[in-house]
């Protein structure tokens, strides 16, 4: 999309007729009259998101009149694109062009192009699956694989199979896998392509790598030093090149840092993120700026910005003016840790598709430079592409979204990627316990009420709940607050940021107070005098009650120096606990005995979740919000290698309360037993020479027999510890109670004898072998072949090697000295007597004359 910068650019008119997505106009609508759906791909600055939806609603003069909705993803690119549009008719925006995002609607009756977020048309098409009156939806910037973007596409299939074949369907993006998008459009036969060439500009990249290594991003942190290169990156970028630099950054608080390191430049510094305010948004957008900036264009100069910006910039938006790009190479995505329950934002590397389009804005107007601070050599190491959100981020809105649709499981519907199947379940599994779905995943009317409210269905709890409790005025100021974190110097206290964000003066406090009369709304009930109060008296009561309804699961319990378990099981701790950090700075939340925990993350290799914003609650609060975890009951388990047996209440992970158990059931106490043998051993049990040789006889017939001679390995005995263990685990009550139990004889249950091989165990596994002097000398079986050590006068008149295993394997006989020190060793006596003797006999004899040493041994 191409912003004017001023009027001094051009008449709308003139505009429209340099658009170079003009000379794809006519097949475009050729394909969509043909097929009714398409795939546009259209570099940045090409009019794919402007004079395409004029032309196909008919308000250039051309065609047909029709009603276009253009779906973009995020609230500064609806906003941007619908103003541009506007100008482009020489209208304000409301008239025939309009926009819809959350919490703020200017379209009116006349208007035929109306540019919404994905989150609008979702809810749109949940309230109105036909989309009653419109003729054309276009999925802008499709390529970037947003959740919702995806989820759209999908239902809108579903529209055009079912409902509204002749509904037109348009995906849009500069760069995308058409062909992907061509087969998921057309379903049997791929939709047409239609490219659009552009006016482009050669763009120089310049590496410019830190000088020395800084730490990879983890988590939401960035390693101070490489904010600190981007920083040097930009000055230098100013001295070497001409014109505006827009320099991309992954969040909100490295844009502020680097902007405070930017102090004192020759340049007006402005911020473009999605917290930014609408006007300041707009100035940058529209090419104008600040302050400064009007002093500057009154006085007929112009003065040099800095767009310092988020992803939001990469596409759909040109900042005008910009010849520079410097590229931090980082981006910030959403991730959901399911095992501990976490969704949050984490820093990554960006791709190499987003360094393309990060360098495009740079060649936008003529030919520009784009600085990477990176190594080139780095750059191929890069992902091709950033992951598609259904891969890595939380599912449960999704879930919620396709239970309302009906389909549970989204295994109907046209998705380019399908949703992980475990995270699917986990979303299930909380949209079940907040009662959004019944147990086979349908929706209930209760979860058709949550979709529509626009919040992810946990805040969606809290408010609903939150507001019969409190009051619908008190739920929809704190819900509003964690539907979008407040900065950072609001503090991690949340009845705290409530108080800020009442008295404040910003941006974010605007936003909250308009998102909060929305929820107020939304929620079905009027507005109540402020002064009444419900349920809770204290704000931090009731700050702590709303956090609690939308994370149960992460009500925790302090464990000692700013250190808590959550109910997940997950251990959580204040920012700074434990490291001499700010945990105690004056925060209440340290001497807290339970926090409702809002906003947590986890930084890589780190054992607990770092608590970004939480409120104070009681016991009876976690206890009544969390209540789908409350568990009472026997627990029998072995613990510090004993059987531990109590009475136990639990809420999830955490421990109310706990006495001991006098009589427990034999079957938690059998099934404790068996994890003690699988946590620390069978060396519990009692293992004599005679148990350890049973064994070692039972394994060498598996070994060299199979079966039904069984495997006695510690991984074969544990998992068939019922089959030999049985008698004596139903007895066992303690560790003593295992160390008296013959592990040998318990061993021979395992024999075959349901068979009648068992009654050959001694035949083929003898555990001893007489020999001539008439002793029964014990066979080794520890080994790879079975030993046999006996004196050399004791087996004069053997002429072979004993055999076992039914004459299959020979023993190794180790010949001893008198003395019983090893003198030969031979798995063939035969062999030995004709040509080892001799030489043994010789050494032998004289070392111990008394002892017979006849030339030939008696037969």
């Amino acid at each position: 999309m191409s912003l004017s910068p001023s009027p001094a650019a051009g008449t709308p008119g003139a505009a429209l007729a340099q658009l170079p997505v003009r000379s794809a106009l006519p097949a475009l609508r050729d394909a969509l009259d043909t097929t009714g759906a398409a795939v546009l791909c259209a570099p940045p600055g090409t009019g794919k998101t402007t004079l395409v939806p004029l032309e196909l609603a008919g308000l250039t003069g051309e065609g047909p009149r029709r009603r276009v909705v253009v779906a973009e993803p995020r609230r500064i690119a609806a906003r941007a694109a619908a103003r541009r549009m506007a100008w482009l008719l020489g209208e304000r925006v409301g008239d025939r062009v309009g926009f819809t995002v959350r919490g703020e609607r200017r379209a009116g009756p006349r208007t035929a192009v109306e540019v919404v977020t994905t989150g609008v048309l979702l809810q749109r098409l949940q309230r109105d699956p036909e989309l009653a009156g419109v003729d054309v939806v276009v999925l802008d910037e499709c390529h970037e694989r947003h959740l919702d973007a995806d989820t759209c596409a999908a239902f809108l299939l579903d529209v055009r199979a079912a409902l509204r074949p002749e509904l037109r369907l348009l995906a849009a993006s500069a760069t995308t896998d058409a062909e992907g998008w061509a087969r998921l459009l057309g379903g049997g036969e791929p939709a047409p392509v239609v490219a659009a060439t552009g006016v482009s500009h050669p763009v120089e990249v310049v590496w410019a790598p830190p000088e020395r290594p800084v730490a990879p991003p983890h988590g939401m942190r960035v390693d101070p030093a490489l904010l600190a290169h981007v920083a040097a990156v930009v000055r230098r970028a100013l001295r070497e090149q001409a014109g505006d630099v827009l320099c991309f950054l992954p969040g909100v608080g490295e844009i502020a840092r680097v902007a405070g390191q930017l102090a004192g430049v020759d340049a007006e510094v402005l911020q473009v993120h999605g917290r930014a305010p609408a006007e300041v948004q707009d100035a940058v957008l529209a090419g104008g700026g600040g302050a400064s900036r009007s002093s500057e264009a009154e006085s007929g100069g112009r003065a040099r910005r800095i767009v310092l910006a988020t992803s939001v910039a990469e596409s759909s938006l040109t900042v005008p003016g910009v010849r520079v790009v410097v590229d931090s190479g980082l981006a910030r995505v959403p991730r959901m840790d399911h095992a501990r329950g976490l969704s949050a934002l984490t820093t990554v590397r960006a791709s190499r598709a987003a360094a393309r389009q990060r360098a495009g804005r740079a060649g936008r107007q003529e030919p520009g430079v784009v600085y990477r601070c990176w190594a080139e050599g780095e750059d191929g190491r890069l992902p091709r592409f950033p992951d598609p959100e259904i891969k890595v981020a939380d599912l449960t809105a999704f879930a919620l979204q396709t239970a309302c649709w009906g389909d549970p499981t989204a295994s109907g519907l046209a998705l380019l990627d399908a949703p992980p199947a475990g995270a699917l379940a986990a979303a299930r599994e909380v949209l079940t316990a907040i009662g959004a779905v019944d147990t086979a995943g349908r929706a209930t009317e209760r979860g058709v009420r949550m979709a529509r409210l626009g919040l992810h269905p946990r805040l969606a709890r809290a408010l609903l709940d939150g507001a019969t409790e409190v009051g619908v005025r008190r739920a929809a100021e704190v819900v509003a607050l964690l539907s979008e974190e407040p900065p950072r110097s609001y503090g991690d206290d949340l009845a705290a940021a409530w108080r800020t964000a009442r008295r404040g003066g910003d941006a974010y406090a605007a936003r909250w107070r308009q998102e909060a009369r929305r929820l107020a709304a939304a929620a079905g009930e009027p507005e109540r005098d402020p002064g009444e109060r419900r349920g809770p008296a204290s704000e931090d009561a009731v700050a702590g009650l709303l956090a609690a309804l939308a994370f149960p699961e992460r009500v925790a319990r302090a464990r000692g120096a700013g250190s808590y378990l959550m109910a997940s099981g997950t251990g959580a701790e204040l920012a700074g606990a434990g490291a001499g950090g700010r945990a105690g700075d004056g925060s209440r939340l340290r001497d807290a005995a339970w926090l409702a925990v809002a906003v947590a993350d986890r930084p890589v290799a780190a054992a607990s979740a770092r608590v970004r914003l939480a409120a104070v609650i009681d016991e009876g609060t976690a206890r009544a919000a969390a209540g789908a975890l409350y568990s009472s009951g026997e627990e029998v388990r072995w613990a510090d290698g004993e059987v531990v047996a109590r009475q136990v209440t639990r809420l999830g992970a955490i421990e109310l309360s706990a006495g001991a158990l006098g009589a427990p059931d034999p079957g938690l106490l059998r099934d404790a037993v068996v994890e003690g043998l699988r946590r620390e051993g069978l060396g519990l049990l009692r293992w004599t020479a005679g148990a350890t040789a049973v064994r070692q006889r039972m394994a060498f017939l598996h070994r060299e027999l199979g079966a039904p001679w069984p495997e006695v390995s510690d991984a074969a005995l544990l998992e068939r510890v019922e089959d030999w263990l049985g008698t004596e685990l139903g007895r066992a009550r303690r560790r003593a109670d295992l160390a008296r139990v013959d592990a040998g004889q318990a061993l021979t249950r395992l024999l075959p004898w349901a068979t009648g091989e068992a009654v050959r165990f001694e035949e083929l596994a003898p555990e001893r072998i007489e020999v001539p002097s008439g002793s029964r000398v014990r066979v080794d079986y520890g080994g790879e072949q079975p030993v046999l050590a006996v004196k050399l006068q004791e087996l004069f008149g053997l002429r072979e090697s004993p055999r076992v295993a039914g004459g299959r394997v020979p023993v190794l006989v180790h010949l001893l000295s008198p003395a019983g020190r090893p003198a030969a060793v031979t798995a063939d006596l035969a062999s030995f007597w004709r040509d080892g003797y001799r030489a043994v006999r010789a050494e032998l004899r004289g070392r111990y004359p008394k002892h017979p040493w006849p030339e030939d041994p008696p037969p």
